[in-house]
């Protein structure tokens, strides 16, 4: 009887101590799919059959040549060790004369380049590097979840820029109170953009510089679709405007550009006091990435661009495809000119995430509900084209079906 209390007073003080997840983990909103997941889970346990535009992951296959020039990477002994921290001087050197082809920027490579583990880690990091406890970071909503998150990870309070449609889902300046701008440290913004897919013209950026030199801001411009747009459109780089690299970093995947999101390698370039500050939080945290994919990099970014504009024009079919579609269903649209995403408007009487669970409920296709891009998103759902276009026919087909 001894030991059994015995074993129940040490269980009891084991519970008493489990350890509390820090405060700031307890602050990140739950994840932007979770729901969603959920419901998908127990639609293909009924065995429905899935139509998924959930996610913007291209279906398409990683280029050949970028394939080839890996699988002989991997077998040289000098890339299975650690890489550099701040990436291959040859890599940073390809990522510079792709700058300079396809946007007339001059970069350093030595100090105006880092490589980094995907475009979402250096996002990731850049609070982490100049936001400290109550400063202020400019926030476009809807947007990409991790420039609000990481903020509040790093201790920063988020300001939100709505991004409304009869804006064309651009910030406006004039509408932030100028005491926020002055505390402002970070402004992110993300043009062509996700989840609206909507693009910037020559103003913008030119008014966003002006606002960040008077309030001494610094612009982190995530341009991850700058390479996939249609109709001749052909998407500009914030340092193009910045052209002595004062106010601006920026950051690029290769992920949609050629189709390697599950190889993990993008880059920043721009302002070299920002290039230097992320380097050196990221020594501290990763250690680089695989000195083979880098190679496979260099490729991708020297190589034949044929691939690119074969990847634009399946996108550019599925798009027009998917907004012609919807039309016929009642649901009209702007046909964007870059990204693979289509923004669409939730039916009267519905908010964003019942419309979308009843899609999956009723017809078995997944969308993203806008509220979770943010408050701003509500009304709203996005459309990924990252599947094929049978795929998309029979999806509207089963639109035709709902009864709304």
């Amino acid at each position: 009887m001894i030991y059994v209390l015995q074993a129940f007073a040490i269980q009891k003080t084991q519970e008493r101590k489990m350890v509390k997840p820090a405060l700031r983990v307890e602050k990140i909103p739950p994840y932007l799919f979770a729901r969603i997941d959920k419901k998908k889970t127990e639609a293909k346990s009924r065995g429905i059959d899935l139509i998924d535009f959930g996610i913007g992951d291209p279906d398409i296959p990683t280029p050949k040549n970028i394939i080839e020039k890996m699988k002989e990477a991997i077998y040289d002994p000098k890339n299975h060790r650690y890489p550099s921290y701040e990436g291959m001087l040859e890599f940073r050197q390809a990522v510079s004369e792709w700058y300079k082809k396809r946007f007339e920027v001059t970069l350093d490579p030595k100090d105006e380049v880092v490589t980094l583990i995907g475009s979402k880690e250096g996002i990731a990091h850049m609070p982490w590097a100049y936001v400290e406890n109550g400063d202020i970071a400019l926030v476009p909503s809807p947007g990409y979840p991790v420039y609000k998150i990481m903020t509040i990870l790093a201790g920063g309070n988020p300001y939100i820029m709505p991004l409304k449609e009869e804006n064309g889902f651009l910030p406006r300046f004039d509408l932030i109170p100028e005491d926020i701008l002055y505390k402002a440290k970070i402004m992110f913004i993300n043009y062509p953009n996700n989840p609206t897919g909507a693009h910037a013209k020559d103003d913008f950026f030119e008014n966003t510089l002006k606002i960040a030199e008077k309030y001494n801001i610094l612009i982190c411009h995530d341009a991850a679709y700058s390479e996939i747009a249609y109709d001749g459109y052909k998407p500009r780089s914030i340092l193009e405007f910045d052209k002595d690299k004062k106010y601006s970093v920026e950051f690029h995947s290769l992920s949609k550009t050629y189709c390697m999101t599950g190889w993990r390698i993008g880059f920043a370039v721009g302002n070299k006091d920002a290039i230097y500050n992320l380097g050196k939080l990221k020594t501290n945290v990763d250690s680089g990435v695989f000195q083979a994919i880098q190679v496979a990099g260099i490729e991708a970014l020297t190589g034949s661009q044929n691939s690119v504009e074969d990847i634009k024009k399946i996108f550019q079919r599925r798009r027009d495809a998917v907004v012609e579609g919807l039309k016929t269903v009642g649901i009209n649209v702007t046909k964007p000119l870059a990204t693979f995403y289509i923004w669409a408007k939730v039916p009267e009487g519905y908010t964003s995430a019942d419309f979308c669970e009843k899609l999956i409920e009723e017809t078995g296709i997944v969308v993203t509900p806008g509220s979770g891009f943010g408050d701003e998103g509500e009304g709203y759902f996005r459309i990924a084209i990252t599947i094929d276009e049978d795929r998309i026919d029979e999806a509207i087909k089963r639109l035709k079906s709902l009864k709304i």
